[in-house]
């Protein structure tokens, strides 16, 4: 009686040359091209409908091998499943699962090409891009986003959480932003392990507790006045931007960066892209500042522009306008520090708290006390900034000490 299955031996398939089928049995086929490459079919019939599926290369799969996939193949079908209709589904779902496969660094690419047009410059990303690449990178960078775990996120931030806390705390919130951009995107699950309360802040000290406060080294505010004096002796733009900035009290990037635009009569108002806490800011400008920007020649849309008059002075330029003055001591950003002190220690001032912050454009810390000064109190601003400048253009003299003479008794 002639054999149903297992019909073919490993040197049958050696010796086919013949194009065509050789059935093996059970819905095993050898089947052999017009080219003389062979390979594995099965044949099968499900819903009434005949069907033929590869199942590899007769170099690739042995005759074992494939006898064993015919197999796998009429178990499904006694289960009532198409063999080839899985197979596809099966590849499918790899497929999608590969596709999950996204790095860390691929999703921090992803999550800043998505963020980029909401902030507020260029260097914002660049910062982004070099914390991640530098410190996360080496890490995690490599990973799928979906293994990054907490542990991998402590040992990102170890190294430099006590030596460079600022830097990894904002690492730390950029991992996290990025993670949970993944998790939405859905390339990982469950909770983010760089999240900062309830979870690494039982595993990391405070950063509060670890960071050493830098100072802007700052100009004692008696000392203002002799300092104005000498600055307004120095000629070129970016001098007069350091005295703007003293008068205003704003920063050097909303200086480097001011436009006439945004100069309407005695009223300076920078958008809110321009500033650090991302809200618009009206800035009183005082006798003195108008008088300066009077002075100023228009040469294109910048107050205060640099060697090319379609962009601004740079960082550097301000300082050195202090290095010439022979000034290595202060900051140009210290002047706001000490406008602070002035308001706080000057006798002869008498400002609410509440007025000097918003002149500084900070936030009031006391919540309640925000809710209820939700102006930017302009008016009373405008007597701060004036009063700021008169006391600018003030050089205190020194006392005067008369020595009395008199005889003295014997």
């Amino acid at each position: 009686m002639a054999r149903l299955i297992e019909k073919l031996s490993p040197l049958a398939v050696t010796k086919a040359t013949k194009p065509g089928y050789i059935g093996d049995g059970a819905g095993l086929w050898l089947q052999v091209s017009a080219s003389g490459s062979k390979s594995w079919i099965f044949r099968f019939t499900i819903n009434g409908k005949q069907r033929e599926m590869g199942l590899g290369a007769v170099h690739t799969l042995t005759l074992t091998e494939a006898r064993a996939k015919a197999k796998e193949c009429r178990l499904l079908m006694l289960d009532g499943k198409d063999p080839l209709d899985t197979r596809k589904a099966t590849r499918l779902a790899e497929a999608l699962e590969r596709a999950k496969m996204m790095t860390f660094d691929q999703c921090a690419t992803a999550y800043i090409a998505a963020h980029r047009s909401g902030w507020k410059n260029d260097k914002h990303a660049s910062q982004w891009t070099n914390t991640l690449v530098t410190y996360a990178g080496p890490v995690i960078g490599a990973l799928p986003v979906a293994a990054v775990d907490t542990s991998l996120v402590v040992k990102v931030l170890s190294p430099i959480w006590l030596t460079k806390t600022e830097t990894a705390t904002r690492l730390r919130g950029r991992i996290e932003s990025v993670l949970g951009w993944a998790t939405t995107s859905g390339f990982r699950e469950g909770d983010n392990p760089a999240r900062w309360r309830g979870h690494l802040e039982n595993l990391l000290a405070s950063p509060n507790k670890t960071a050493k406060v830098v100072h802007h080294p700052a100009l004692p505010w008696q000392e203002v006045g002799q300092f104005m004096a000498d600055l307004r002796q120095r000629e070129g733009i970016a001098a007069r931007a350091v005295e703007f900035a003293i008068l205003t009290a704003t920063r050097s990037g909303e200086v480097r960066g001011a436009t006439w635009a945004e100069v309407d009569a005695r009223l300076w108002v920078i958008p809110a892209e321009r500033m650090k806490m991302g809200r618009e800011h009206r800035v009183p400008l005082s006798t003195a500042a108008q008088s300066l920007l009077a002075g100023m020649t228009r040469t294109g849309d910048l107050i205060f522009p640099g060697a090319t008059h379609d962009k601004g002075l740079s960082d550097m330029s301000l300082t050195a306008v202090l290095r010439r003055m022979e000034r290595k001591d202060i900051t140009v950003h210290g002047f706001r520090s000490t406008f602070r002190d002035w308001c706080a220690e000057s006798v002869a001032n008498s400002f609410p708290r509440e007025v000097c912050e918003h002149a500084l454009a900070h936030s009031l810390p006391d919540k309640i006390e925000a809710a209820y000064r939700r102006g930017d109190l302009i008016e009373k601003r405008t007597l701060l900034m004036q009063a700021w400048a008169d006391y600018c253009a003030t050089i205190p003299t020194a006392a005067t000490v008369t020595p009395i003479r008199g005889k003295i008794a014997a």
